[in-house]
């Protein structure tokens, strides 16, 4: 029963937060400064998702075949190669990685 209580309560602030963003004024969203921090909010939040991700197993820091992969697909997209040709190194750099012996 306590489960529920808390899947309740998580979706009620849930649609609260989406609610609030529908009753903020649009003045105060179309602030310069506003869309900047938004924008600097978005590429944190998916840059320490991404590393997370990519370097940790549980709670320890483990560099396996993914940090191999993720700095392929990295130096691919730096070098502005379409989206398939990005995919396609970052599964051939962690297929090597994995045959060179990372687990």
């Amino acid at each position: 029963m306590v489960l529920w209580f808390w899947i309740l309560a998580a979706g009620c602030v849930s649609f609260a937060t989406k609610l609030a963003g529908y009753l903020v004024p649009a003045r105060i969203l179309g602030n310069p400064r506003m869309l900047r921090a938004a924008g600097a909010l978005t590429v944190g939040l998916l840059t320490s998702l991404t590393v997370v991700t990519t370097v940790s197993s549980g709670s320890a820091l483990v560099p396996d075949a993914r940090l191999a992969a993720a700095a392929a697909a990295a130096v691919a997209l730096w070098l502005r190669a379409p989206f398939l040709i990005v995919v396609a190194a970052g599964a051939l750099a962690a297929a090597a990685a994995r045959m060179a012996g990372l687990p």
